[in-house]
């Protein structure tokens, strides 16, 4: 079976030292890494804007999976684009235009990723699964790093996995929040691919074996 893509939200580094917690990402075994943007509208929360991603980019050898949590994330297309990522991935309760967004976004050479918050249900997507790359499940609610794990998550990922098999969608599964060895163990089993981690991740003595563990989630069955 296949080990999970691990994307380290860099909202949980210390921005005093950001350049070695970068560093640190970059020697490890992450896949992606996971950049939280955050308007203080759309989520309680300010994070961090885009003089200081575009410094990010330029230090990250590591592809960069953009998380808008804000108002109107398509005028901002330009500046992710120009940030080289990945990934620019939107709320869907962000935007009104999902369709005219994904193509929007995918025009603009990136992959098309939407999130849903833990009260969106997966059935929302039906209609636009087949044009994604990813989805996100938030398993907390967004604004704030640490905050516990929402159980029921998994069975959101269940769901999605079937929504995806039976639209013969390619998107992966993403899920954010509360993410960490046990947590990620139960997500991966559910069906998740793509497994971001903050606190677990950042905090840990040493970010390069919890990143390891992280990846080898499957093969510790």
């Amino acid at each position: 079976m296949m080990k999970p893509l691990i994307s380290p939200s860099l909202l949980a580094a210390d921005f005093a030292n950001l350049q070695r917690d970068i560093d640190s990402i970059n020697r490890s075994e992450a896949d992606w890494l996971h950049l939280d943007v955050m308007d203080g509208v759309f989520v309680p929360n300010i994070s961090f804007g885009f003089p200081v991603m575009k410094r990010i980019a330029e230090l990250s050898r590591k592809p960069l999976d953009v998380h808008l949590m804000i108002v109107q994330p398509e005028k901002f297309m330009n500046e992710v684009k120009e940030m080289r990522a990945m990934t620019m991935n939107v709320h869907y309760e962000a935007c009104i235009h999902h369709h005219r967004v994904i193509q929007q976004i995918k025009e603009a050479g990136m992959k098309a990723a939407i999130t849903l918050n833990p009260s969106t249900p997966v059935a929302m997507l039906s209609d636009i699964i087949q044009d994604l790359d990813m989805v996100l499940l938030m398993s907390v609610n967004p604004g704030f790093g640490g905050q516990k794990f929402i159980p029921h998550t998994l069975t959101k990922v269940k769901e999605l996995k079937d929504l995806i098999e039976r639209m013969h969608s390619k998107a992966l599964i993403e899920v954010d929040g509360g993410v960490n060895l046990e947590t990620g163990r139960q997500l991966v089993h559910a069906g998740a691919d793509v497994l971001v981690a903050g606190n677990a991740i950042f905090k840990a003595p040493d970010m390069t074996d919890m990143i390891h563990r992280l990846k080898n989630l499957k093969a510790e069955e």
